[in-house]
């Protein structure tokens, strides 16, 4: 099933569907995201600011959408604050509605679990999921790439990253279908990852 926009979001909120003026909505999403995820640093050399790779996410699903889908924007700029900061469901939906909770949870980890199982999850259930939160993973993995070619974590082998590189390809092919623009990013980043660690 291939995704296919909305109408534009306007006016109040009513009932699940986010109709807030986008760019106040994106603004305290940003800000939002910038504040629960503050102290977090990505595990590359740089140690670059977590909020960078949730701008890159949200960047990837705007122009993925044309701008046109202001909820997977948002979710994509808020998809790691369940499973990584204290913010529960409940907040998010209060803040910025049930769409968006809903598709944040649906893309979130469940952390009581060991890494091999969800890692193994992530590559089962890409397919089952919905097309907006197919495309969220898309824009994640293409994200992380984009970060290991930038800035590989220090401790990390180059078979490591071969593993990852692998993994995400896996779990990406779970997700095709749904947008032709964030495949090719995700085929493009995926190329220049690998290219990165060629002898």
């Amino acid at each position: 099933m291939r995704w296919t926009p909305p109408s534009p979001p306007c006016g109040d909120r009513k009932g699940d569907d986010v109709k807030e003026n986008p760019v106040l909505l994106f603004a305290r999403a940003l800000d939002f995201a910038a504040r629960k995820h503050a102290h977090q640093r990505r595990k590359g050399e740089l140690a670059e600011p977590y909020v960078n790779h949730l701008s890159d996410v949200a960047r990837l699903l705007a122009e993925a959408t044309m701008g046109a889908d202001i909820a997977v924007v948002i979710a994509g700029l808020l998809h790691d604050t369940i499973e990584d900061t204290p913010t529960t469901f409940e907040e998010l939906a209060q803040e910025f509605g049930q769409e968006v909770a809903d598709l944040v949870a649906e893309v979130t980890d469940d952390k009581a679990l060991p890494r091999a199982e969800r890692k193994r999850l992530q590559v089962a259930t890409a397919p089952h999921k919905s097309p907006r939160a197919r495309m969220i993973k898309l824009a994640d993995k293409t994200s992380n790439l984009h970060s290991m070619i930038a800035s590989p974590p220090k401790d990390w082998s180059l078979e490591r990253r071969r593993e990852y590189i692998d993994w995400a390809e896996k779990v990406a092919a779970g997700c095709r279908g749904v947008n032709a623009y964030l495949e090719r990013e995700f085929e493009r980043a995926r190329q220049r990852a690998q290219a990165a660690l060629a002898p």
